[in-house]
């Protein structure tokens, strides 16, 4: 049996305020919320055709042995593919909400070479915004 992946279906961030996170996503990144259930401490994200779980630490769905963020890194970063790559653009409006930027260069993803950039959520996990290969990184 060959497995076929296509796409990353969802990623889990596991943090200590989910509040500031959602806020954060849904303001700068643009995801939209689409599914909260408070109850497990777990707000689900849409982010085009994936989703992005965050998780409450000390919510019913964590698990203790992960230990706070932070401390033992469970995922070095998030990417996700945007349309219309406009570095100073992007630039301009992490900025303008507060958003600390990583750098911008031309790295190599699912689909080859294409612009891309660094920033730092509320908790630090660090996210890449990936444009088409094809983009300029102007």
């Amino acid at each position: 049996m060959k497995i076929l992946i296509r796409e990353i279906d969802h990623v889990v961030i596991r943090t200590i305020d989910v509040d500031t996170l959602t806020r954060f996503y849904c303001d700068v990144l643009s995801c939209t919320v689409e599914k909260e259930q408070r109850d497990l401490g777990l707000i689900q994200l849409r982010a085009g055709r994936s989703l992005i779980d965050l998780l409450q630490v000390g919510g019913k769905l964590d698990r203790a042995e992960s230990g706070p963020p932070g401390a033992g890194r469970n995922m070095d970063h998030l990417c996700l593919r945007i349309d219309g790559f406009d570095r100073d653009a992007l630039a301009a409006h992490l900025r303008a909400n507060g958003v600390r930027i990583g750098e911008t260069a031309e790295r190599y993803g699912a689909d080859g070479y294409g612009p891309s950039l660094y920033l730092f959520d509320p908790e630090d996990n660090m996210i890449e915004l990936k444009g088409d290969p094809r983009a300029s990184a102007s």
